[in-house]
């Protein structure tokens, strides 16, 4: 399994939300490529970034962060936020970016996420986001009639080879990993599934992994320091 350290952009800065709740913020680090450049020390060799300003404007803000990360770090990111249009996509790629989460593009243009996935295959991610197993879209704002399971199967079939799910009432609360949904997610489908929300100790990374999950975001655990990115790094790739 693979751990991928999260940072989210909001006005320039490293924050993390609390089950997205754009009000929450709050200021995680002081420098997003510091930070970046430290979980690279720590071993890491993907990022997970959001630009949130772009999650909730639906265009992209912060792309001179990312390019910057890219440029100076030898970290594989993966990002989402805002992404809604094939020249968003082709415009991130060139940049560097390795991986591109569409979320609210999988409900509101599926056919976008199709003509991604047959360019650019296993490049192209969707970040599923529920709320009581329901999808939330918009930056989390808006409520969809989508079955977080029903939206998973949909990606597949049109060649989605990578999801990331997310229970939002976990979000930001170190609460732990909705495991339930992660393994009914992963019985559902072929795809690759990424954990991201609650995660809190190791004991977390552990059972993710035993899970036998492809990958595992962490954010406010790293932040708070209830997760050491070493330990979690060891873990994920332990024997089980």
């Amino acid at each position: 399994m693979i751990i991928l350290p999260a940072i989210d952009i909001q006005n320039g800065q490293c924050v993390r939300l609390s089950q997205g709740d754009f009000k929450t913020a709050e200021q995680v680090a002081a420098d997003p490529l510091e930070t970046a450049l430290s979980f690279q020390a720590a071993g890491a060799q993907w990022l997970h970034m959001v630009d949130l300003d772009g999650a909730r404007l639906g265009k992209r803000v912060n792309e001179k962060i990312f390019a910057d990360i890219v440029r100076n770090t030898q970290l594989k990111v993966e990002l989402g936020g805002g992404i809604r249009d094939m020249e968003t996509i082709e415009a991130y790629l060139a940049l560097g970016i390795q991986r591109i989460v569409l979320g609210t593009a999988a409900i509101r243009n599926p056919q976008l996420v199709r003509e991604a996935a047959e360019k650019y295959g296993d490049r192209i991610a969707v970040g599923i986001d529920a709320m009581n197993g329901m999808v939330k879209v918009e930056g989390w704002l808006e409520e969809s009639d989508q079955d977080y399971l029903n939206l998973a199967r949909q990606m597949e079939s049109i060649g989605i080879k990578y999801l990331i799910f997310t229970d939002i009432s976990k979000d930001g609360t170190l609460a732990g990993p909705n495991l339930e949904q992660l393994q009914a997610i992963q019985g559902a489908v072929s795809c690759q599934i990424i954990a991201s929300g609650g995660i809190h100790s190791l004991q977390d990374i552990i059972n993710l992994r035993d899970l036998s999950l492809y990958g595992a975001i962490c954010g406010k655990a790293i932040y708070k320091g209830t997760l050491d990115l070493r330990e979690a790094l060891a873990a994920a790739q332990a024997v089980q």
